[in-house]
């Protein structure tokens, strides 16, 4: 037993690790808080491994940097009919 005692305590601290580092990733993802480093990271990882994921994350990423066209303080424009 005393053999095993070194053995036990490491694959214990290896599944405490990759535990934390789980509950991590999940937390940045829900939350959105990764940042310009990992999404770079991630799309890298992507582009090597997984060429269409890669193009999915650079349609989303245009997508989300894209604004919608806000309506002017004065109210929408009208076109103005008569002569002209």
């Amino acid at each position: 037993m005393h053999a095993l005692l070194p053995y036990l305590v490491m694959l214990g601290l290896l599944a405490a690790v990759l535990g934390f580092f789980t509950w991590l990733a999940r937390r940045i993802r829900r939350r959105g808080t990764a940042g310009g480093a990992m999404s770079g990271a991630l799309a890298s990882y992507e582009e090597a491994f997984r060429a269409t994921s890669h193009a999915s994350h650079y349609e989303i990423r245009a997508q989300r940097e894209r604004k919608a066209p806000t309506d002017s303080p004065d109210g929408p424009r009208r076109r103005r009919r008569g002569k002209g």
